[in-house]
């Protein structure tokens, strides 16, 4: 019955010209015939074609084209339409629909398949899967995949989808939980399938509650495998190493070349396994397989030893045998090497029969079949697939065989170790024992991994975790906050009352306005602080008299409590500061940075003022004293003694700008070193466990007693304890601090014992040489502090034997710029001690002496200045003398420097140049401005260079114009129009490979034309002057130019009759009757060579019966430049 009925139904469709079959052709009586016979067939026989459409990457994908698709679908379905016990009523047909191997282009190619087929057979792309899913579903079409990782729970949303294969992420934990690995890794290639592939996995792994610590892509670059690699050795406790890629053993080269390279990183040493996971989708044929590229590369070989292939098992009959059956029942073409297809035919071949038993499964419940149907049927059946049985279990879930197969160690062949229940979860041994690679394997993981009711950590329970993190976070929190409450009230008792209080108020302060801020006193009352003069209290002055007419004290009419943070009604500022006076002692205030809206002293720097204020204890005359901290709303202030009242009418001079004006010699800075001010103040600080680490020759000050002190000493402490961000210095504000300190921009803020005598010791550079920091040194202050940061070689300052006593150059040299380490420099003790040795054997030094030599000094210093400047003056005149020459000629320059008139010259026979470029405005018409100021500062920079060999002047450029004359304003009697012409070929030369840089395809071509005549020369106008030739020759050259022709030189008569008189071989060509503007009709010539004239010259171009545009060739210009010049001129055609 079932042949019978095969060879009629094969009739009925040879009857309605099936695609799939030759058209029928029969009798008259025949087709009668057959109309009665389908009057009588029951009415349960329907026949209509189920198309399923094929997804894949097949045209992009080489490998994958291996698995020739079209081949497998076709036997599918021919098997299909003969199995009776698959199909019963529908034609099963089949077309092949390509995937986009780029994940954007994938989706949008699928969203465009709805048409092509019944049911589909895919997607590869994981990435796509979710939208492939809703299409279908919204289709109501079945969408069948093997490569898809969606977990149950999309599968059941989705309505049409199901797995032809079962989960891959599911069978890899099947394994993973028999052998207790639980941290996995992940290496794609670089292909966007195999990314999504990893990404899909790692995401469907963690879902079954494992560790995927590393998803990496293997860069498609000479070290793309190694870094891949030395993330995952960089990672913790990675056991497992799936590979997304072709496998090696199919021709994957990605895969070979990362095993290659974990062989070479010792990678395979039992530490890993390798997982190809390309093996999952297919059945790798291993029963009696050699793969030759095994034997072929040993490293391969040696690397394949760390891996477990995990693929679907053919037990009965291996993927090659079937092949080879279907091709001797002439079911797929004999002319395809069996060898050489990839095993994913077979995962074609099934999922296609997996999909219409599904289809016949619906059909006989006595559904329609549609979409969401067929996905509810693919339940409790098994037939047989390619090579083995294909299976669908109560819950539709696809049931295939799984095997682990190995290497021994040193064959090319695969061997079976474990078969995989997928639905059991469990492993069995199927006669081989893996071989391990020096009989080691990876360590096992915590169970607690793959037990689902616990939370796993690193196999510790996750509660007790917490429970101590907990305890010990509270303990922490309350002994901090204790510690802290006990410790403010305890410095906020200390800021604010007794007798060593730090914080004062406006009312324990005295401000004093000095001499040299009388004229500004009633400027500054209504700016400072932030307040007008109405807010000012009364301010009551002492009677001016000899004693006290520098002073002014300003009293509250109302006094407020000592503890009150008074408004700081009013500032006087001398030079330095603001002059104030504390418990009897004058002092000035300085302002610290922060914040002034609302300033805060801080706990720390309260700390360090009193710090600050305690060394002070015995006073000293080489600093100036920092005693308290006032605050206010205009601000927080160090307040600082000003030691001697002088210094309050006479401001002290800085050392640095002391050495740079006056230019002392040695005798007057030895008596600054030789009573060692400088040390004697840096050893007082360092006796007190105090750091400068701010010490420059700007922080040394020099009083009108020639008494150097030290300053700013504890304004990094307190820039510390308030926290406030210190800006990043300038390199030249960095010569004083040392190397170790540069390296370092904690110790740098801070200070070191050793930095403040490498600091001294560049002081005593700057006093030796009287000049800047390594003023030797032709170098950026940028490049120094670099040098001098990040040695070899040393860069240190220099100083000559002659400039200073060796005894002091020594004592330099061994305090910093010479030594190489911090600790082989001295301390200030020593420093102190070497310093006797500065006088020289002198006793006594006598100032008046040293002022007096000083002047002298000084006197010969501003001549040595006064020659310089001449000298730079000369220089520059030489500069302006140079520049006016290149505008105007040489004669006329002197004439106008001087003041004289610059009469017109009238000369008898000059030879001028003109040529301008073809096209020009449409060039500029498709060009940018800038490009065409490119264009022509190119072009008229090679005519200037070729102008300069020549005895020729240059006259001017206007626009594309440019204008050269000979004869003038040097006569060289009828060597003008030889000059010309010879210039006009060396320019026509260089035109013919000149190319604009914005369109380098065009030819930049040019009009040149030549006339000889009198004409007269002279300066016009005194602001800009320009030097203008006049006369008929001027207009008449010009014509000759405008008359020309491209790549062409068009001479006049005169000029052709003085070429022809000097004999030098000029090649001459007539080019007829010429009609110039203004001049009628005349003969004109072609200049076209010279003998001895060998350069090429452009040949000029055939512009008759061309489209041009203002005598340029259309087909020349760049189709970007046409639409550019479509919208320049929108009513023209091109």
């Amino acid at each position: 019955m079932i042949p019978a009925w095969c060879g009629f139904q094969s009739f009925l469709l040879q009857l309605s010209n099936h695609p799939r079959w030759s058209c029928y052709r029969g009798s008259r009586w025949q087709i009668l015939l057959v109309w009665l016979l389908l009057l009588c067939l029951p009415s349960c026989v329907h026949l209509a074609t189920f198309r399923v459409g094929v997804v894949g990457p097949w045209n992009c994908n080489f490998i994958y084209a291996q698995a020739y698709p079209e081949v497998a679908a076709k036997l599918a379905v021919a098997r299909i339409n003969k199995d009776s016990t698959v199909n019963q009523v529908y034609w099963f047909d089949y077309v092949l629909l390509n995937e986009e191997c780029q994940t954007s282009q994938a989706l949008l190619g699928f969203v465009n398949l709805e048409r092509y087929a019944s049911g589909f057979i895919g997607p590869v792309n994981p990435a796509i899967c979710e939208a492939a899913g809703w299409l279908g579903r919204a289709w109501n079409k079945a969408i069948f995949s093997w490569s898809c990782l969606s977990d149950d729970a999309a599968v059941e949303r989705y309505g049409t989808f199901a797995r032809a294969l079962p989960q891959s992420a599911a069978v890899i934990y099947t394994v993973l939980q028999h052998f207790q690995w639980a941290h996995v890794a992940i290496i794609t290639s670089e292909q966007h399938l195999w990314v999504e592939v990893g990404e899909a996995l790692a995401y469907a792994l963690r879902n079954f509650g494992l560790p995927v610590g590393v998803v990496t892509t293997m860069e498609n670059e000479p070290d793309g495998a190694k870094n891949a690699l030395c993330k995952i050795q960089n990672a913790d406790n990675i056991r497992v190493i799936v590979m997304c890629m072709h496998s090696a053993l199919l021709g994957g080269q990605e895969e070979t070349h990362l095993l290659e390279k974990a062989e070479e990183l010792d990678m395979i040493d039992g530490t890993y396994v390798f997982l190809p996971y390309d093996a999952l989708t297919y059945s790798m044929p291993y029963q009696q397989e050699t793969y030759t590229i095994l034997s072929e590369n040993s490293k391969l070989r040696r690397a394949y030893d760390a891996v477990l292939t995990l693929t679907i098992d053919s037990p009965e009959v291996s993927f090659r045998q079937a092949f080879r059956e279907a091709q001797e029942k002439r079911e797929i073409p004999v002319h395809i090497n069996a060898d050489q297809v990839h095993p994913l035919f077979g995962t074609i071949f099934n999922s296609i029969y997996f999909l219409a038993k599904a289809v016949d499964n619906t059909q006989k419940s006595g559904k329609w079949v549609m979409g969401s149907t067929v996905s509810k049927y693919t339940k409790d059946f098994e037939l047989q697939g390619f090579s083995q049985t294909l299976a669908a279990d109560e819950y539709g879930e696809a049931v295939l065989p799984y095997i682990i197969l190995d290497t021994d160690g040193k064959g090319n062949r695969l061997w079976p170790t474990y078969s995989v229940d997928v639905a059991a979860g469990t492993l069995r041994h199927s006669g081989h024992t893996v071989h391990w690679p020096h009989s080691s394997m990876p360590d096992e993981d915590s169970s607690c991994w793959f037990d689902s009711s616990y939370i796993c950590s690193g196999g510790l329970d996750a509660s007790y975790i917490v429970l101590l993190f907990v305890l010990v976070g509270l303990l922490v929190m309350l002994g901090v906050c204790l510690a802290l409450y006990i410790r403010r009230y305890i410095q906020h008792a200390q800021l604010m009352k007794g007798p060593n209080k730090m914080i004062l108020t406006m009312d324990d302060l005295t401000f004093i306005n000095t001499q040299s801020s009388k004229k500004k006193m009633d400027d500054s009352h209504s700016s400072v602080g932030g307040k007008s003069t109405v807010d000012l209290k009364s301010v009551k002055s002492i009677a001016a008299n000899a004693e006290n007419s520098n002073v002014a004290v300003m009293e509250a009419e109302e006094k407020q409590k000592a503890t009150s943070q008074v408004p700081l009604l009013l500032l006087l500022f001398n030079s330095q500061g603001i002059v104030a006076a504390v418990q009897g002692d004058w002092v000035w205030l300085e302002e610290i940075p922060g914040d002034t809206n609302t300033p805060e002293i801080r706990p720390a720097t309260t700390k360090t003022v009193f710090a600050s204020s305690r060394i002070y204890f015995f006073d000293t005359k080489t600093l100036n004293l920092f005693s308290w901290a006032s605050l206010s709303r205009a601000g927080i202030f160090a307040i600082v003694s000003r030691a001697l009242f002088s210094l309050l009418q006479e401001s002290p001079r800085r050392l640095s700008s002391l050495l740079e004006d006056m230019k002392l010699d040695w005798n007057v800075s030895r008596v600054i070193f030789a009573k060692l001010d400088l040390v004697k103040g840096m050893k007082y600080l360092h006796h007190r466990e105090v750091v400068h680490g701010r010490l420059k020759s700007r922080n040394c000050v020099v009083d009108g007693r020639f008494v150097l002190k030290v300053t700013d000493h504890g304004y990094n402490q307190l820039l510390e304890s308030q926290k406030i961000s210190r800006e990043i210095p300038k390199a030249k504000d960095r010569f004083w601090t040392a190397p170790e300190l540069l390296r370092d921009s904690s110790l740098e803020r801070k200070g070191t014992f050793k930095g403040d005598v490498y600091s001294i010791s560049i002081i005593m550079q700057e006093v030796i040489c009287r000049s800047s920091p390594y003023c030797m040194l032709d170098m950026a202050a940028e490049d120094i502090i670099h040098k001098v940061e990040k040695p070899p070689p040393l860069c240190r300052p220099s100083v000559s034997v002659d400039q200073a006593p060796m005894e002091c150059i020594q004592l330099m040299a061994g305090a910093g710029p010479g030594s190489r380490a911090a600790v082989y420099r001295p301390d200030f003790d020593q420093v102190g001690g070497h310093g006797c040795g500065v006088n020289l054997g002198q006793d006594k030094t006598n100032i008046i002496d040293s002022m007096l030599r000083m002047l002298e000094q000084y006197s010969s210093n501003l001549e040595d200045l006064i020659r310089e400047r001449t000298e730079e003056l000369e220089i520059e005149k030489q500069k302006t003398d140079k520049l006016l020459t290149q505008m105007l000629p040489p004669s006329v320059a002197e004439a106008l420097k001087t003041g004289a008139p610059v009469e017109p010259e009238y000369f008898e026979e000059v030879t001028l140049y003109f040529s301008d470029i073809v096209g020009f405005t449409t060039i500029s018409a498709m060009s940018e401005p800038i490009e065409v100021v490119d264009l022509l500062n190119d072009l008229y920079t090679l005519f200037d260079a070729i102008i300069g060999s020549h005895d020729v002047y240059k006259v001017e450029t206007i626009g594309d114009a440019y204008m050269v004359a000979s004869g003038l304003p040097k006569r060289n009697e009828n060597r003008h129009a030889a000059e010309i012409s010879n210039m006009s070929l060396d320019i026509l030369c260089a035109v013919g490979s000149f190319r604009m840089r914005h369109i380098p395809d065009l030819p930049v071509r040019i009009r040149i034309g030549l006339h000889s005549g009198p004409c007269v020369a002279g300066v016009v106008g005194l602001t800009m002057p320009r030097y203008c030739l006049f006369g008929d020759t001027v207009n008449t050259a010009s014509r000759m130019e405008s008359t020309g022709l491209p790549y062409r030189i068009h001479v006049n008569i005169r000029t052709v009759q003085i070429l022809q008189s000097l004999k030098e071989g000029y090649k001459l060509e007539l080019r007829g009757k010429t009609e110039l503007k203004g001049k009628g009709v005349e003969d004109t010539y072609w200049l076209i060579g010279r003998d001895g004239f060998n350069k090429p010259i452009p040949t000029p171009p055939d512009l008759l019966g061309l489209k041009s545009s203002h005598g340029i060739n259309m087909e020349e210009i760049p189709e970007d430049r046409k639409k550019k010049l479509q919208k320049a001129r929108p009513g023209q055609t091109f």
